[in-house]
């Protein structure tokens, strides 16, 4: 089976279109407001800090805090990226290593945001006490931290499930690792990525207002660290009981997640199927109405043209036309790289140890069982309390995550299948995804009283609008990425419709099934901490679990107990991810890959 890179039809077609200039205008018109975009965005960077932050409510100020918010999702993405393909990378590469890695990436996914939370905001504002940069980058580092972790488990899978004769072709032509990177893993895994990163953009808005709306207590004084931009707004809204305000954000949050589907990820998504492994093209292959338009621009039409040339000339190097040699490496790079490794892993051994001596500290001053009588489970602070809220909050996920998967799987199939479904459906699930979900939690709440449903139980819906879309994100492009020759092979051999289910679409789909019920997993734990204590208006609502355990503590200041929770949280995930998560893995990659 070929890969097929890219399709030239589709270039030639496009340069062959006749240019016109209102296109161009448009394209320099978009340019420009781009840049000035990023101009406003700077400006606030650089701004001094502010020791008193208002929030305006004014419907004027939302598109500029929609700007901010934004770039602060752009960044985030931008530092998943580069997180993705090097940590993914290298444990993809290295087997030794990827014992370690892949663990601790499930950890890092499953700890809530604001587990990272104190520490980074802390840390950033002493590095830039007189800036807000300090903040914005304490806010976009939470952003990252619920954004990376599904596109690695994405990649890495991917890079894992290349198929062995690929693999063969690259060493017969000697390409270098770094052409092997960018030749082959990187397009290899490029449906599963883009899809997945737009789920991890969806992530981001979900702890939006968390991360921008942070107010910290630290010995007995509240302090604010709020950042203004559309998650802030809705807070603030949602405080003072502005119905107007809360409603405009609403507006706002739709129209900015329907601009960056129509503007960015769906000429992506078109862009990506050039990357699908087939010795063919699809007839019915994704289109977008912005690729169509801009290919009557004269100046796009140039710069492929360019781009083009460049590509022939790195691929006739790639497959050995060139004659040159490549200089084998002289031993003193291989000495220095090898001590600015040994280096850096000393000094992130050494920061390691610090950090878990004062973690260790924290842990034993927490009594196995609580000596004083307490009135409620609230009130209590031992290790058996923690130990029950692990189970507690455990149940709830699992649920979340089996509901999630029994809807998201038949319908991420159905809508990856159909090229045209998908292009229908795409706006319509990243608006859904993308929505933050927290700000519909009172109206859940409210729903659940309604129907007269406990509200422990009840939480688990809030768990499930925080995981069910990395389920559907992943299958579905699981789904867009089957071969059209294996179907074409179904219709062919005469397949029912059960028959192609059983034997192609699922199988099919299977790899992919894991790293959605994965991150579905990791985004159900971090979304305990908003959604067994639900703040409604005024009231807080607490339900037994380690979620509303951890809420609690940043009120209370119990500092002890919130470490507790973090570490048993933490080893819970590794138990499982070497009792379900890694078989799963295996699996996949023995009987369900296109490796064979």
């Amino acid at each position: 089976m070929a890969l097929v890179l890219f399709h030239t039809d589709k270039v030639r077609k496009a340069l062959e279109a006749p240019a016109t200039i209102g296109v161009d205008v448009l394209l320099l018109v978009g340019i420009a407001g781009t840049i000035a975009a990023l101009a406003m965005i700077v400006g606030q960077d650089a701004a001094p800090m502010q020791k008193e932050v208002v929030i305006s409510l004014s419907l004027w100020a939302l598109p500029k805090y929609t700007i901010y918010s934004l770039g602060r999702g752009f960044a985030a993405y931008a530092i998943s990226l580069i997180f993705t393909l090097v940590y993914g990378t290298i444990a993809a590469h290295n087997h030794t290593a990827e014992k370690v890695m892949l663990p601790a990436l499930d950890i890092l996914q499953s700890i809530p945001v604001l587990g990272f939370l104190p520490g980074v905001v802390l840390a950033m504002i002493n590095l830039f006490p007189n800036r807000e940069l300090g903040l914005e980058l304490s806010c976009v580092l939470m952003i990252f931290t619920s954004q990376a972790w599904n596109m690695t488990f994405s990649y890495h899978g991917s890079v894992r499930s290349i198929p062995s004769a690929l693999r063969e072709v690259a060493a017969i032509q000697s390409l270098s690792g770094w052409q092997i990177f960018r030749l082959l893993e990187v397009p290899a895994a490029m449906i599963g990525l883009v899809w997945n990163s737009m789920m991890s953009m969806a992530g981001g808005w979900f702890f939006l207002s968390v991360c921008e709306a942070y107010e910290l207590k630290i010995q007995g004084v509240k302090h604010d660290f709020r950042l203004p931009g559309i998650g802030s707004y809705m807070s603030e809204a949602i405080d003072q009981n502005n119905h107007v305000a809360q409603i405009g954000a609403i507006v706002m949050m739709t129209l900015m997640i329907i601009f960056v589907d129509q503007f960015f990820w769906r000429p992506i998504v078109v862009w990506s199927q050039r990357f699908k492994m087939e010795d063919s093209s699809a007839g019915d292959a994704p289109r977008s109405w912005l690729v169509d338009l801009f290919q009557h621009s004269w100046l796009l039409s140039l710069a492929s043209r360019w781009l083009n040339r460049h590509r022939k000339k790195t691929a006739m190097t790639a497959v050995g036309i060139s004659t040159a040699t490549r200089p084998p490496r002289r031993p003193s790079r291989r000495l220095l790289r090898r001590a600015v490794i040994g280096l850096s892993l000393t000094v992130l051994a050494g920061i390691a140890l610090w950090g878990a001596a004062d973690l260790l500290r924290l842990l034993v001053r927490l009594p196995i069982r609580d000596p004083v009588p307490r009135d409620s489970w609230m009130q209590r602070e031992d290790w058996i309390t923690v130990l029950c809220a692990l189970m507690a909050s455990f149940a709830r996920t699992t649920a979340a995550v089996l509901i999630g998967a029994a809807w998201t799987l038949p319908a991420g199939i159905l809508i990856g299948l159909s090229p045209k479904w998908s292009h229908r459906l795409q706006p319509v699930t990243q608006v859904l995804a993308s929505f933050p979900a927290p700000m519909l939690f009172p109206l859940v709440y409210f729903l659940l009283a309604f129907l007269h449903i406990p509200f422990g139980i009840g939480c688990v819906t809030l768990m499930l609008l925080g995981a069910q879309w990395y389920i559907l994100f992943n299958v579905v492009a699981g789904a867009s990425s089957i071969p059209s020759e294996l179907k074409e092979g179904c219709a062919v051999f005469g397949l029912s419709r059960s028959q192609r289910w059983k034997t192609l679409y699922l199988p099919s789909v299977f790899p992919y099934l894991v790293t959605g019920l994965i991150t579905a997993a990791g985004g159900a734990w971090n979304a305990t901490i908003v959604a067994e204590a639900l703040t409604v208006g005024s009231n807080t609502i607490y339900t037994f679990g380690l979620g509303s355990m951890m809420s609690q503590t940043y009120d209370n200041e119990k500092y002890s107990l919130l470490a507790a929770a973090v570490v048993t949280m933490s080893l819970f995930v590794v138990f499982l991810n070497r009792l379900i998560w890694k078989r799963l893995y295996r699996l996949a990659e023995s009987r369900y890959s296109l490796n064979v």
